[in-house]
């Protein structure tokens, strides 16, 4: 497929207001795809590798606008390039105002004759972008992306600039993806024909989207969006069910699309997890025991820790012993080089192949759990970390197997599969405690000793749940007494002053709101001066413009900050703003896409109210 077919479907999503229509757009952009499709399913999503996959192209605002500006020409500057993005407010637009044409007569970057760039060529190059490291490294990048655009259409280079930033911005989520790959690899044309898994099982009348957050009744808006021009297809709920399980277990859209495509229902069922593929971890909302009790009649409670969120990988060799462990953070990044401490634990304990889920706590030397920032130093370590390793003891807490000796685990209820987490793991003291309980007192009781002994509070989860990557259903709550935080993507800040000049000190703090974020107020309470300076080290890169002491920044990083109380202020774009913010920390865990949306924060303040 070539290039520039991709941005003109790309376009036309992005202008499509409908969602089901939207939905037809992206089916037939996969039916088109050919042996491109599962790059293309990626590239809608703004991603060049699979999700479960942490490599990286690593390339930031500022060398992008410097390969635009060269591209551009020899008149414009990344200066202008920066100019034009304070007023347009967006990379692709300001990629799309430049004509690159007049540099496409430097055939170096075309091999002579160019018949225009393709989705694999593409793909392509910015995984060889992606590979480059070392000394020279950035101006290797920096060429490759010179030649790239240098060969685009002004709406050619709107969406690769997109892409380069992994922010796509066409409307389309994972819920519309997995929804477009049922509709044209799974469902059949309206002729009255049903296929035999219609006939079998009759479809709800209402499907729930976990990814998009909507309840759609089928039948009456497939039917509102029919097209005398284009045949309407219908995926029942029990397609939909089958693209999404694969979707879970293997956290890779494109693969799921082929084998869609390839091998159906059949294929996508054969779809298992892999050691060493991360998937997304489970999520708890809020609640309380009594909470649990009124829905489930009793309750798995397990103490709530103050750590960060970790996913085991064990692999034996053929012997049967252990021949690697890896560590992915929430967030699916590698951090098994940060935790050797954790892998040699693991090595020691475990003989089969297995994927835990759990979380690293950082303890004093009486095992005392100390507060969460001491355990983000040992997963942001790239250098030195026998010497933080010194610095901040760790210890492993796992509470959940998903697979275990070759079987999944996903579907198998809470018990049982903290049963199996204790058969595989040879220690006790690293099998987080299961109180199953239908008596509130002793869940009380067990909450009071958790809370007694330095962890944040407990969670109640339904024993007979499975384990649904990625989704925060009701079946996993979170109990914890302390003030309350949110966490809020950090959009702009502003310079300090005096002996912090040279710093980023107040940093201007955001939520979702759709595919926008609006803002909520500024911190800059709570920081060291050690914290202010590594905030400005991770920081800086990620400025987009600046006008005087106020700098915008791309929407890349997420604070947890505590607040006293949400207030309704017209000051800011999201319509509220919070009482006395204090910064708690980064959450290096979390995406922007985890952080809080207006939507919490509206049922936050309306709870204070009552």
């Amino acid at each position: 497929m070539q290039f520039a077919e991709f941005a003109t479907r790309a376009s036309e999503m992005e202008a499509e207001p409908a969602d089901l229509a939207t939905v037809a757009l992206v089916r037939d952009l996969f039916c088109d795809a050919g042996d491109d499709l599962p790059v293309v399913v990626r590239f809608v999503h703004g991603r060049v590798f699979p999700a479960w996959d942490s490599t990286t192209l690593d390339v930031g605002p500022r060398l992008l606008r410097g390969a635009i500006a060269r591209a551009a020409g020899q008149n414009v500057t990344a200066a202008d390039v920066e100019d034009r993005l304070a007023e347009e407010g967006e990379i692709g637009a300001v990629a799309a105002g430049y004509d690159f044409g007049g540099q496409r007569g430097l055939a170096a970057f075309a091999g002579g004759d160019d018949d225009g760039l393709t989705v694999a060529e593409v793909d392509e190059t910015l995984r060889e972008l992606a590979a480059a490291a070392g000394s020279g490294s950035e101006d290797r990048k920096l060429n490759t992306l010179f030649g790239l655009f240098n060969r685009t259409t002004p709406e050619e280079a709107r969406y690769l600039a997109r892409l380069v930033l992994g922010e796509m911005r066409i409307g389309v989520g994972e819920g519309t993806v997995r929804d477009a790959i049922a509709e044209a690899f799974l469902a059949v044309e309206e002729t009255g024909e049903t296929t035999d898994s219609e006939a079998d099982d009759e479809p709800n009348d209402e499907t729930r989207d976990e990814t998009d957050g909507e309840t759609r009744d089928e039948s009456e808006e497939r039917a509102a969006a029919d097209d005398d021009e284009d045949p309407l297809t219908r995926a029942t709920d029990e397609q939909l069910r089958a693209v999404e399980r694969a979707l879970q277990v293997s956290n890779d859209h494109g693969m799921v699309a082929a084998v869609a495509r390839d091998d159906g229902e059949s294929g996508l069922a054969d779809v298992r997890l892999e050691v060493g593929r991360p998937v997304q971890a489970m999520l708890a909302q809020a609640g309380t025991a009594a909470d649990a009790l009124d829905e489930w009649g009793e309750a798995a409670v397990e103490r709530k820790f103050d750590g960060a969120r970790v996913q085991v990988h064990v692999e034996p060799d053929d012997e049967g012993e252990t021949a690697g462990v890896s560590l992915y953070s929430r967030n699916m990044d590698d951090v098994t080089a940060a935790l050797p401490d954790v892998v040699e634990f693991v090595e020691s304990r475990v003989d089969a192949p297995v994927i835990l889920d759990g979380e690293v706590v950082a303890v004093d030397d009486d095992g005392a759990p100390r507060p969460f920032q001491e355990i983000l130093r040992r997963f942001r370590r790239k250098h030195d970390v026998d010497r933080m390793r010194d610095a901040v003891r760790v210890e492993l807490h796992a509470f959940d197997c998903l697979h275990a000796d070759g079987e999944d685990l996903l579907d198998a209820p809470v018990t049982e599969r903290h049963a199996r987490l204790s058969d595989v793991l040879d220690d006790a003291g690293a099998v987080s405690d299961l109180l199953v309980s239908d008596d509130g007192d002793e869940i009380a009781a067990f909450e009071e000793a958790a809370l007694e002994a330095g962890h944040e509070g407990i969670m109640l989860k339904n024993p007979a749940s499975a384990y649904s990557p990625g989704n925060r259903g009701k079946n996993w709550l979170k109990r914890k007494p302390d003030v309350e935080t949110v966490d809020l993507v950090v959009t702009g800040a502003e310079w300090g002053e005096g002996r912090r000049a040279n710093h980023l000190g107040t940093f201007l703090l955001s939520v979702r709101d759709g595919g926008d974020y609006v803002e909520i107020g500024k911190v800059a309470t709570g920081i060291t001066d050690e914290e202010l300076a590594d905030l400005s080290t991770l920081l800086e890169p990620e400025i987009v413009s600046e006008n005087g002491q106020t700098v915008e920044l791309n929407p890349s990083v997420v604070f947890e900050v505590g607040y006293e109380e949400i207030q309704a202020s017209p000051t800011y774009s999201s319509g509220y703003a919070l009482r006395f913010p204090r910064f708690v920390a980064v959450r290096e865990d979390k995406e922007v896409a985890d952080a809080d949306s207006l939507a919490r924060i509206e049922r936050l303040a309306e709870s204070e109210s009552r």
